[in-house]
């Protein structure tokens, strides 16, 4: 652990003093050490100074026809856009030479090489290879190279707008998850005992009361927040990547069936079939505790909130977190803190001043249809985490069609119950419908007509990270015509016999009928045998970001027909869990034997392009070297398409 700790301090001082160092030692006569420095915004120079033994020299740039083996500087990456042509920074001696009869540069010791770059973002690592040949009077080495790695600055290394976007996202949602999870019937009766509690502290003394109402929402915040926190950061100390994977085994894997069954019960339990309590013991005892009163009397009266208002905002709380847990470490605690902040605020001013109790409606029938709609709500969320589980096993129970009807299903419900047409068990009567019941409704039978054309294949792109692929749908209505022309045709009879026998497209399929590859070396292939670059798409079953992208950026015309024409599509999955076949399979060097597609896909992309986020997109040549920046989550057509184009570019120079 120490030897991580100071690795990681020395990397950290790299990176903050703008610089990076790799070096390789060849032995006599040559050694070669690389460096990077800052130029401008986002533009960088690449140095590779000579340490080459006295008597010793090694050729120039070049090239010289007909003459010695020149010095060659190649410098790559992912995200490395190179500006010009390598040149000799520092040192550098033009002599003419009688043996080659020309003149002809040396580079001797201290002499320096230079390539600039701009760095995009998500870059990580700068490949940089140098090539040469040394000699001395009268006797030359043979030809040798190497191979230097240099660190791409750390501000360039930040998450893509994906991850940016997704997280403010989550943010927003575990505001309205906070204000939601505040009208739930479990949390609206610990008001009066909030107050109660805080009164007597006002009387006691005011200045002292107010401070320990503050201190209550601290508490709140902290209880709700420090556990997630305590088990992402041990299993970080752990290992790395063991949170991210963690987190991504929750996403995708079979344990989506009990986060279903889960939103099922408490859907129940909110509909009125049973009630869900913590152990009154744990209560009570808690209870007890905040009779004590000073600063443990606080953080008990918290504890006995937080305890109490489980049976509501359990399943608020899960399915904020749950929706977060996309691989990412910190956005799980992030959307925790939000949501306990916006949960404490109006405790901690009922606290702050009791007097406002006074102001509050009285707890009655309206709370009860509150838990209802929330029923409702829970139900239709659940039925997410089933679909997930569906697609990354290949069960074939959940598809788009049956998808919809089910949530077609609990729209009209939830619309009937808010016009009074259905009654629950503890619902009170009413000779009325309210305004804001009308509203409601009116928007609940809305959405339900709108989901309805999806039965037959519309794509509904206002939901489309939320269904599952339209791929699944058993029935689609197929237009012959226009864009859609040639969807489910191949053009030539040679692509017709590659295309039989792609691997695992038997279970695998791309959205609006777009051919490609589900494994890499299939792709490189196609390219090469087609004169086409490869369009890399990583992704997941999962991953609502790339349900979107396909239904709204792919779908457009300009786009599906670059996919469809200009370029061989590889599509990673890196959640799903078939086994592949034995030939695909990958042994780690501690002798570990990785079976599952999802798990080998995931660690290739991280392997080999630094990159664990979905959906992230890349351009590569046949040899499956990056052309252009990747792309993450990004809805703008016109991004997208320059994006491809770009990469068409790069591919024909």
């Amino acid at each position: 652990m120490n030897v991580l700790r100071r690795l990681t301090l020395a990397l950290t001082l790299c990176f903050f003093f703008g610089a990076a160092y790799a070096q390789y030692d060849v032995g006599k006569p040559v050694k070669w050490k690389a460096s990077l420095e800052e130029l401008s915004d986002g533009v960088f120079e690449v140095q590779v100074a000579a340490s080459i033994k006295e008597g010793w020299h090694s050729y120039g740039l070049g090239p010289y026809d007909g003459g010695p083996n020149p010095t060659i500087l190649t410098v790559s990456g992912s995200g490395v856009e190179l500006v010009g042509e390598p040149y000799v920074k520092q040192g550098g001696k033009r002599v003419f030479d009688d043996v080659f009869g020309m003149e002809i540069d040396l580079l001797e010791d201290g002499d320096v090489l230079a390539q600039k770059i701009k760095v995009g973002p998500g870059a990580k690592k700068i490949d940089v290879t140098v090539e040469w040949q040394a000699c001395t009077a009268g006797s030359c080495a043979p030809p040798d190279e190497v191979h230097l790695t240099l660190s791409a600055p750390e501000t360039l290394s930040a998450p893509e707008e994906k991850k940016a976007g997704s997280l403010w996202g989550f943010i927003l949602e575990a505001i309205g998850w906070g204000l939601l999870a505040l009208l739930t019937p479990c949390v609206f009766p610990m008001i009066p005992m909030t107050v109660s509690f805080f009164l007597k502290q006002n009387e006691k003394n005011p200045a002292k009361g107010k401070f320990m109402a503050i201190l209550y929402g601290i508490c709140i915040v902290l209880i709700y927040t420090i556990p997630i926190a305590v088990i992402i950061l041990l299993t970080r100390l752990i290992s790395g990547n063991m949170a991210a994977d963690i987190f991504n085994w929750i996403a995708t894997s079979w344990i989506n069936v009990l986060f279903f069954l889960i939103f099922v019960l408490f859907a129940l339990s909110f509909f009125g079939a049973f009630e869900i309590t913590l152990p009154s013991s744990m209560v009570n005892k808690a209870d007890s505790k905040s009779n004590r009163g000073g600063i443990i009397g606080v953080f008990f009266m918290a504890l006995t909130l937080v305890l109490v208002s489980f049976s509501c905002t359990g399943p608020i709380v899960g399915s904020a977190i749950i929706k977060s847990m996309q691989g990412e470490i910190m956005t799980p605690i992030i959307v925790m803190l939000v949501f306990s902040i916006v949960f404490a605020i109006p405790f901690t001013i009922f606290a702050f001043a009791p007097s406002l109790l006074k102001k509050l409606p009285k707890s009655g029938g309206w709370l009860n249809s509150v838990k209802v709609v929330l029923g409702f709500i829970e139900l239709a969320l659940g039925m997410k985490f089933l679909s997930v589980a569906d697609q990354t096993y290949h069960w074939g129970i959940l598809d788009r069609e049956v998808y919809l009807a089910f949530w077609i299903v609990i729209a009209g419900l939830l619309g009937m119950y808010l016009i009074g047409k259905l009654r629950f068990k503890y619902d009170s009567p009413k000779e009325y419908v309210g305004v804001g019941r009308l509203i409601l409704a009116i928007i609940t039978f809305a959405f339900m007509v709108y989901m309805i054309p999806g039965l037959w294949g519309a794509p509904l792109k206002a939901l489309s990270g939320y269904l599952p692929p339209m791929q699944t749908q058993d029935f689609v209505v197929v237009h012959t015509s226009g864009a859609e022309m040639g969807t489910f045709g191949f053009s030539t009879e040679a692509e017709k016999a590659v295309l039989a026998d792609r691997k695992y497209s038997d279970k695998l399929h791309l959205p609006h009928g777009l051919v490609g590859y589900f494994t890499f070396d299939e792709a490189l292939k196609a390219s090469k045998e087609q004169g086409k670059p490869i369009f890399f798409d990583f992704t997941g079953h999962g991953c609502v970001n790339c349900r979107e992208m396909e239904a709204r950026v792919w779908s457009d015309p300009k786009v599906l027909d670059m996919l469809r024409n200009d370029f061989v599509i590889c599509s990673l999955y890196g959640d799903d869990k078939m086994e592949v076949m034995p030939e695909d399979y990958r042994t780690l060097e501690d002798g570990t034997v990785l079976k599952g597609m999802g798990k080998i896909n995931s660690r290739f992309v991280m392997e080999k392009f630094n990159a664990n986020a979905q959906p992230f997109y890349l351009v590569l040549d046949s040899d499956g070297n990056p052309l252009v920046e990747p792309m993450g989550y990004n809805l703008n057509v016109d991004n997208y398409v320059s994006f491809l184009k770009k990469g068409l570019e790069a591919f024909g120079k």
